[in-house]
């Protein structure tokens, strides 16, 4: 009787190891499976940014954007450029461009130190002093240039009266879906965003506040 009884625990025992055995081969190969998917989303999803930032997209690809994807501190580039410290990021530009080193300096010219923008608001300095306004979206417009290739500008209007901030501002980004922005080119004006959208020889660009010069530098150069 005993041996029958150790008997019928062993094969349970058995059973309950192998069922075991099967779950977690099943797991590893769900996991394995999802990890899969995720990359694959992610090459996929790379591979389409980057198409859009070279100006390679169909225009039923282009999603709206709320101004919380420009959220957070920002500073000019162009103290960078007044003191040299870009000249080589223009040098290499002129060698693949279709312009000079001094026509690509005059693309980021730009009068606006910094730009902050929190809780649909923005806020610039200039001239060591901040002007504030806050924004409503007013959609976005395809542009397409002599190249050939595509941008997108993302309209955005104040609704703030008796303010000396820009009544109507335009980000372009290189993005063409809703995702955090890495750095930007700013279009600003108060006659209408229609006169903003013929603008094309002034490009003053901002990254974040926190990265350093030399970042900034290697970001110009490899991306």
């Amino acid at each position: 009787m005993k041996k029958k009884m150790a008997l019928v625990l062993v094969m349970i025992v058995a059973i309950v190891s192998t069922g075991c055995i099967k779950n977690e081969k099943t797991k590893k190969t769900e996991t394995s499976s999802s990890q899969l998917e995720k990359k694959e989303t992610e090459t996929h999803s790379h591979h389409h940014a980057t198409k859009a930032s070279e100006g390679i997209f169909e225009d039923n690809e282009v999603k709206e954007r709320s101004i919380s994807d420009w959220q957070g501190s920002w500073k000019s580039i162009y103290p960078y450029l007044v003191d040299g410290s870009l000249d080589e990021v223009f040098k290499e530009k002129a060698k693949t461009g279709d312009k000079t080193v001094d026509e690509y300096k005059k693309y980021y010219e730009s009068d606006i130190e910094a730009i902050d923008v929190y809780n649909n608001k923005m806020a610039y300095l200039v001239n060591g002093e901040w002007q504030e306004a806050e924004y409503e979206s007013a959609g976005y417009q395809i542009l397409t240039y002599e190249s050939g290739k595509k941008g997108v500008r993302y309209l955005f209007t104040s609704k703030t009266e008796e303010t000396q901030a820009p009544k109507y501002v335009q980000f372009s980004d290189h993005l063409i879906e809703p995702h955090k922005s890495s750095h930007f080119h700013i279009y600003m004006g108060n006659e209408s965003h229609e006169a903003l959208l013929t603008e094309m020889t002034n490009w003053p660009t901002f990254f974040p506040s926190k990265m350093s010069k030399k970042e900034i530098i290697h970001d110009m150069l490899y991306h």
